[in-house]
């Protein structure tokens, strides 16, 4: 299987009315059991790096993206690789800049943080940037919560504001503040359906929705009917990783040898991922929804 590219990959979920997912790797072993999870699960999936997780590695950050390109190249499943959450434009340059090589086909650019036109004006110079490297765009609006600051909760992306952005930007596509949270542990979180179907219908680029890890099952389902067309997942990954590791440990105090723990930590990863997987790809939309 050739690794696919981002924009294919949604581009076919919105002929499909469905949604494509997207797991966040930190690990290599985050990265091996997604596509483990993703072939399980028949399902095509997008592996993202946000900026935090590529610095944790520290210079250079390309070893994990290149470990990542292979398994993606690898898989029998269509795979791309997606850049997550960059906040630095200067970083964003160097990736860009360096994404072919990288085997990266998009980039979600987060300029949040400042205030609307800087935010404006900050991504359509990435935009620009991306789109002569062949990239496709996402970018945030509406300060998704679970980050503090700018990423208040309870924060919603207006409809009017999110066409005039998405607009004047030249994104490909758009994540919306719809009720969820990053850094979710529970799976609580309330959706604003009737919002995602209003935004579905104001703007013309697929809806992302971040902080999907805390969403129920049935609210995912009902997120994809309503206009959402890629759905994030990272931090129930790590739970899942972190737990695995932790009751082998528990189980084994005497234990050394990483890869004992780290098979585990892989497989909780990849049975993760095919639970989500698999519940998004019931989802899709009733016929003329969102046109």
């Amino acid at each position: 299987m050739t690794s696919a590219t981002t924009s294919e990959l949604v581009d076919r979920a919105v002929a499909r009315g469905s949604a494509v997912p997207a797991f966040n790797v930190i690990t290599l072993e985050h990265a091996e059991g997604a596509v483990l999870g993703l072939e399980r699960s028949g399902t095509s999936g997008i592996l993202q790096f946000s900026e935090r997780a590529l610095r944790y590695h520290g210079e250079p950050v390309e070893p994990i993206l290149f470990a990542s390109a292979r398994l993606a190249a690898a898989a029998q499943v269509p795979v791309s690789l997606h850049l997550d959450h960059i906040e630095d434009l200067e970083f964003a340059r160097r990736l860009i800049d360096d994404a072919q090589r990288l085997g990266v086909s998009s980039i979600m650019v987060d300029f949040s943080t400042a205030d609307r036109d800087q935010n404006l004006a900050r991504t359509r110079d990435a935009v620009e940037l991306a789109h002569a490297a062949g990239l496709w765009v996402e970018a945030e609006l509406g300060e998704i919560g679970g980050k503090n600051g700018a990423h208040a909760h309870g924060a919603r992306t207006d409809p009017d504001d999110a066409r005039d952005f998405s607009e004047q930007t030249g994104i490909d596509s758009l994540a919306v503040a719809i009720g969820s949270s990053h850094a979710m542990t529970s799976r609580d979180a309330r959706l604003d359906l009737d919002l995602v179907g209003r935004l579905a219908r104001a703007v013309a680029v697929p809806l992302v929705l971040h902080g999907s890890s805390g969403v129920p099952e049935h609210e995912l389902v009902a997120a994809v009917s309503a206009g959402i067309r890629k759905v994030n997942v990272g931090t129930a990954l790590n739970v899942a990783y972190t737990d695995a590791v932790r009751r082998v440990l528990e189980d084994r105090p005497a234990l050394t040898d990483p890869r004992e723990y780290l098979a585990e930590a892989r497989e909780a990863v990849a049975a993760t991922v095919a639970q989500f997987a698999l519940a998004i790809r019931t989802a899709q939309a009733p016929k003329g929804a969102g046109e």
